[in-house]
C-alpha cells in the first residue's frame, strides 16, 4: 500500500509538470495555424513584395519570444517567399471560415495584405510593415498601421534576422503622421510586445530534481519494507 501510494503521488507530480510545461504543443496544424490560400489577384506584403496571384502557404513560426511571426510559402512549402512581423488582432466574434483582410489602394496598385485570421478564433494576426510603408497605408486607409523600424526587412529566412523581427520594437502610424506606442493603438499587443525572457529550463530541471528524489524515495521504501519482512 505504501508503494501504491507513493507512485500515485508521483503520477499526480508527472501530470502537474506536463501541464505547466511551456512550448508543448499538440499538433503542428493546430498551433502553426498552417493555411493554404488560393489569390486571384497580385498583393503585396511587408516590405514592398508582391507576389503574384496563385496558391500560397501561410503558418506561424515558433517564436521563443511569444511574438507573432508569419512565413509564406509557394503550395508545395518547396520554396520560402518571405517571414514576416505580426501582432494579435481581435475579432468580436470567431470567423467560421479563413478571412484576409486587406487594405484597399488605388486600383493601379496591389491590395497590401492586413491581418489574417483563422477559423474558429478571436485573435488573428494583423501584419506589421517597415515604417514607411506603414506611414503611407495608415495615410490611405485612415485608421493606424502597426510599423517597425524601416532598416528591419521582414522578407528574410535566414535565422539571424528572425531573431531580429523576435525582438523588433514595435510603433503605431496614425493617418495624421503621429507615430504611438503600439500598446497605444493596438491594446491587444501589450502582452505581444514584452520579449518572454523567461524559458522552461527552470521547470526541466525542478523536474530532474523530483525524479532523483522519487527514485531516493523508492529506494527507501523498498529497503524498510525488505528489512521489516525478515
Amino acid at each position: 500500500m505504501k508503494i501504491f501510494k507513493v507512485l500515485t503521488a508521483i503520477g499526480s507530480l508527472a501530470l502537474l509538470a506536463f501541464a505547466f510545461t511551456p512550448g508543448l504543443k499538440a499538433g503542428n496544424d493546430v498551433w502553426n495555424k498552417r493555411t493554404t490560400l488560393t489569390f486571384s489577384q497580385p498583393f503585396e506584403i511587408p516590405g514592398g513584395q508582391v507576389l503574384a496571384a496563385g496558391t500560397y502557404v501561410f503558418k506561424l513560426l515558433d517564436s521563443p519570444y511569444d511574438r507573432d511571426i508569419v512565413q509564406i510559402f509557394n503550395e508545395d512549402q518547396s520554396h520560402i517567399y518571405a517571414t514576416v512581423l505580426a501582432i494579435p488582432n481581435r475579432r468580436l466574434h470567431a470567423p467560421e471560415n479563413t478571412i484576409m483582410n486587406f487594405e484597399e489602394r488605388s486600383s493601379a496598385e496591389p491590395a497590401a495584405i492586413k491581418a489574417w485570421f483563422h477559423p474558429g478564433e478571436r485573435y488573428g494576426q494583423e501584419f506589421v510593415y517597415p515604417k514607411a510603408q506603414a506611414v503611407e497605408l495608415a495615410r490611405v486607409e485612415n485608421e493606424p498601421v502597426p510599423s517597425m523600424p524601416a532598416e528591419l526587412t521582414p522578407t528574410i529566412t535566414s535565422e539571424e534576422p528572425v531573431v531580429a523581427l523576435e525582438k523588433a520594437p514595435l510603433k503605431a502610424e496614425e493617418p495624421s503622421g503621429e507615430e504611438l506606442p503600439i500598446t497605444t493603438a493596438f491594446p491587444a499587443t501589450e502582452a505581444a510586445t514584452l520579449p518572454k525572457t523567461a524559458s522552461s529550463m527552470p521547470l526541466v530541471g525542478l523536474i530532474g530534481l523530483l525524479s532523483l528524489a522519487t527514485a531516493f524515495t523508492l529506494l527507501m521504501v523498498t529497503k524498510r519494507l525488505s528489512q521489516a519482512r525478515r
